[in-house]
């Protein structure tokens, strides 16, 4: 009986052994993840560092790290090889975690981390060609041996806080995933810009488009697509003239008409979320020189995507924020300059019908003959799992996708990529020369070395000069091309090179002294290039341009009061015509006391009101109810008119075709489409908050998240009362919004100012790891600490060498 016994508690004890440094699905092993010496408690933070001495191998000279109140480093080196280095070594002391992750995804890796529940994702990206892009970029960075040396030495730095690292003093994130860091290759920084390209450019409505020519003919096309608002109001003014001979390439007589088809989209686009930056000139400050303000709307993330901090070296000293896994500042200032960013949307990502010449895919059909394609094996390790090898074929266009058809059981269809991250970059040279330019002149050769993603970068100099160029290579194309689904055996729908970097959109110092944008179409009819037909809706970029017209003896506190605006321009186009539509004969008690409600709003989406949450259902359901009913008819992916044209041409036009409900045998009228889904929209808010109208307030609804990078649960902050939308100046909707606010005034003296929603620290037991984000809900932006010498007065420092003693 007592061998039985021990028997027993032996087996139990093995087997709690093993459990408890096993890892079960999500669940961390236990054992190590509530260790008390190497688990999670090892990871809170409960004082301020302590200054320290520390020996980092590779470095040439002493760095000195200087940390703010706000634990911003502060780094001064000697030369720019250990200022990089330096830099990796601080960022991924702060967010190793993060700087994983990300290129993890850019290189199709997450399965390898996490398990078979991203397979998908991981196959979809090495099928989009991310890895091929990537290497492609990365042989290009190899030819600049300045670059090259800065990602290296990067490269090296984080690669010196890895090698330090015990188990114990590994990020929570990988004890959760039980998982450890590797070694950081040079070649990680090609794959994060990458990324970024997959993020601004990885979008295209082709398919889209090309159904729905098909389904409702080029008059609807030519209505909702090729139709600009009357609002519309270009980056570029029209007033600006070009002084060059455009070369366009020969359109074909007729338009090729593809397969019906569904769209390959392994990463929806939210609509109408973007970016808004502006620069004043002195002519209309109270300071008499420029001011500069950026706040690029991306995905909102604990921790943020951004990283703040100073770079100091003998040539260099610049400020602003980072991209974990990057060297350089990628939107800030210096001492003399200013520049900010926003995306472009040009369409750089183009589907080809492929035609093989047997199912052994070895040939494609192009310009007359049977020319050979090539292939890829992509191997996709999965954690717990068998790898999966995936051949993925490539014509001279880009990658093969096999595309389900829309309509029967018809014969396969092959679409190919042609997308801007395919193509050699070396991007990191344009924002490093940012980091030193001092004048107009070294801005505009800066921007010329540019590829991907297309942004709209602004700039500003203490000589009182402002500019805006539309930055990137963009493909020359005939008018339209590529906004349906191209004829891949016809050469004349290959890209025709490239818009000389000159002949791209831009502008310096503007008679209405401003220059501004916010993601709408790039310039005016007149501008002779294709760029696209599907750029954001112009309400943001009209608001700011009104405000800016108006403005005088600006200030930087107003530009920052701007970047907060809320104010909705959808919705005072709209709102005034669906409540004169209603008719509030068929309403009741309460859904006219919301209605008379909707007639008193100013139209600004505040959290405290709930007048916004009552538009956004309202219209929503009304746009729906007017198209769905013709849509949902085919299974085809179709094209959904865009917010701003729907607006211009329901009020021209309030009984158009679309207006009736084919599902139903009576001829609906838009009184009647606009008030029965009024009554639903109160319906189902009643429903979900409740008859108390203080629940109905914008701030509960728009859903304002900020989700742990790796969704891991209690690791984010949810809910944010917030105010805003994607229409606003101040666009938060949902987990997107301003991932960076900056304000910037020229002088003799450089002043900046900033927030981003998180913290520096990357560690959730960290005081440093959310701190910012209630400043960031409210607009509150903090004085950004701007050394022009090594400081006095710091919260610590770290001293790096190169050498022991």
């Amino acid at each position: 009986m007592q061998v039985a016994k021990a028997s027993i508690s032996g087996i139990i004890l093995l087997t709690l052994i093993f459990a408890l440094n096993t890892k079960f699905g999500a669940v961390p092993p236990l054992g190590k993840f509530f260790d008390p010496d190497a688990g999670f408690w090892a990871n809170a933070e409960t004082s301020t560092p302590e200054s320290q001495e520390l020996n980092i191998p590779g470095l040439q000279d002493e760095v000195r790290v200087y940390f703010d109140e706000r634990n911003v480093p502060h780094i001064y080196a000697e030369n720019e090889h250990d200022l990089f280095m330096a830099q990796g070594y601080i960022v991924a002391r702060d967010r190793l975690f993060q700087m994983e992750m990300q290129t993890y995804d850019a290189a199709g890796r997450l399965a390898e981390v996490v398990g078979p529940a991203l397979i998908n994702r991981d196959l979809n990206t090495r099928r989009l060609g991310m890895v091929y892009g990537a290497e492609k970029a990365f042989e290009e960075i190899r030819k600049d041996p300045e670059m090259l040396a800065a990602v290296q030495a990067y490269a090296d730095g984080v690669n010196a806080w890895i090698d330090q690292l015990s188990p114990a003093e590994y990020p929570l994130e990988y004890k959760v995933l039980n998982f450890t860091p590797e070694k950081w290759h040079a070649a990680k920084t090609a794959y994060l810009l990458k990324n970024m390209t997959r993020m601004l450019a990885g979008r295209h409505n082709d398919v889209r488009t090309s159904n729905t020519i098909q389904y409702f003919g080029e008059d609807f096309v030519e209505k909702y697509f090729t139709q600009k608002p009357e609002l519309n109001d270009p980056i570029i003014p029209p007033s600006r003239e070009w002084d060059f001979e455009a070369n366009v390439p020969e359109k074909p007589d007729s338009l090729f008409v593809p397969s019906v088809s569904k769209v390959i989209d392994p990463f929806p686009h939210q609509e109408g979320i973007g970016s808004n930056n502006w620069v004043v000139s002195g002519d209309k400050t109270a300071s008499g020189y420029p001011i500069l303000a950026n706040d690029p709307h991306l995905g909102l993330t604990l921790p943020s995507i951004w990283y703040e901090m100073q770079l100091s070296a003998p040539g260099y000293n610049s400020y602003g924020v980072t991209l974990q896994g990057s060297p350089a500042i990628i939107i800030g200032f210096n001492e003399q300059t200013a520049w900010g960013t926003t995306n472009v949307g040009s369409d750089v990502m183009d589907w080809y019908e492929i035609q093989f010449r047997d199912e052994t895919k070895q040939q494609y059909w192009h310009d007359g003959q049977w020319k050979p394609t090539t292939s890829r094996i992509e191997e996709v390790k999965v954690r717990g799992g068998e790898t999966v090898l995936d051949t993925v074929i490539y014509t001279h266009h880009g990658p093969v996708f096999e595309v389900d058809p829309a309509v029967g059981e018809g014969e396969p269809v092959y679409h190919a990529l042609k997308w801007i991250a395919h193509e050699p970059s070396n991007d990191l040279r344009t924002f490093y020369q940012f980091n030193k330019m001092a004048n107009y002149e070294d801005y505009e050769e800066a921007v010329s070395h540019y590829t991907a993603p297309a942004q709209n970068f602004v700039f500003a100099d203490t000589a009182g000069d402002i500019g805006l160029w539309v930055s990137g290579k963009l493909p020359r194309k005939w008018e339209f091309q590529g906004r349906t689904v191209s004829d891949g055996t016809d050469p004349r729908y290959d890209w025709q090179g490239w818009i000389p970097s000159e002949q791209n959109p831009h502008i310096k110092n503007p008679e209405r002294g401003f220059v501004s944008s916010a993601n709408q179409e790039s310039a005016a009819p007149d501008y002779p290039y294709y760029l696209d037909d599907d750029f954001a809706p112009y309400e943001r970029g009209r608001r700011i341009n009104d405000l800016l017209t108006e403005m005088e003896d600006i200030t930087p506190q107003d530009m920052q009061r701007m970047q907060m605006d809320n104010f909705a321009y959808n919705a005072s186009t709209i709102i005034p015509e669906m409540i004169a539509w209603t008719n509030s004969d068929e309403l009741s008690d309460k859904e006219m006391e919301v209605l008379d409600m909707m007639r008193d709003w100013d139209f600004m989406m505040e959290a405290e009101l709930i007048q916004p949450t009552v538009y956004l259902t309202w219209r929503n359901r009304f746009y729906r109810a007017v198209f769905d009913d013709e849509y949902n008819a085919t299974d085809a992916s179709l094209r959904y008119p865009s917010r701003d044209i729907f607006v211009e041409v329901i009020k021209e036009d309030p009984e158009m075709t679309f207006m009736d409900d084919i599902n139903t045998p009576e001829i609906e009228s838009v009184e009647d489409i606009v008030t029965r889904t009024f009554k639903e929209v109160v319906t189902s808010l009643v429903d979900y908050y409740g008859e108390d109208l203080e629940n109905w307030k914008w701030g509960y609804d728009i859903d304002n998240d900020l989700n742990h990078i790796a969704n891991i649960p209690g690791f984010g902050a949810q809910n944010l009362f917030s105010s805003g939308a994607a229409e606003a100046v101040n666009a938060v909707r949902g987990t997107h919004g301003p991932s960076w606010r900056m304000v910037v005034e020229l002088g003799p003296e450089v002043k900046g100012w900033g927030v981003y929603p998180g913290g520096q620290s990357g560690n959730p037991g960290s005081p440093n790891y959310d701190d910012m984000v209630e400043d960031w809900r409210t607009g509150e932006l903090f004085g950004l600490n701007f050394l022009r010498e090594e400081p006095e007065e710091y919260e610590y420092i770290l001293k790096l060498s190169g050498s022991e003693g």
